[in-house]
């Protein structure tokens, strides 16, 4: 086949990070302001506290790591650039990080992940409440 034009269907309005694109001292603020989080979802289920992380085309071995500090779960990632292309790219490439808090009775030493299509499950078992909820008398000052 020959060579094919390739037509690209762009808004009027560029996005905000192309203005800052070809500015060395703005580039690195480009993943801050495009957003490039670790989208996750979470969910109490079944005496589980299981989060979802969104982590495509990862290796989980060697791109992958996950630690529970003080009740604060944080994944950390990171994408490397294979090749240098003169095309467009969309994707997202550097250290990527996403902390939540664990909720109350997380059992940080039954912690498993798994990894599958590119989604990162955790799964975090739950014990009992050990503290009762406790109502709080209100003193008047009269």
């Amino acid at each position: 086949m020959g060579n094919l034009a390739v037509q690209q269907h762009r808004s009027f309005w560029p996005e905000l990070t192309d203005f800052f694109s070809g500015l060395p001292a703005w580039s690195n603020l480009r993943p801050t302001l495009a957003g490039h989080l670790i989208k996750v979802e979470d969910e109490v289920k079944d005496g589980n506290y299981q989060l979802q992380a969104e982590l495509p085309g990862m290796d989980p071995d060697k791109d992958v790591e996950i630690t529970v500090r003080n009740g604060v779960l944080t994944i950390k990632a990171e994408r490397s650039e294979k090749k240098e292309s003169n095309g467009r790219s969309e994707f997202s490439y550097g250290s990527f990080m996403r902390s939540v808090t664990l909720p109350a009775g997380a059992d940080d030493e039954g912690i498993k992940a798994g990894y599958d299509k590119g989604i990162l499950t955790v799964t975090v078992p739950l014990k009992e409440s050990p503290i009762p909820e406790k109502h709080v008398t209100i003193e008047s000052s009269k």
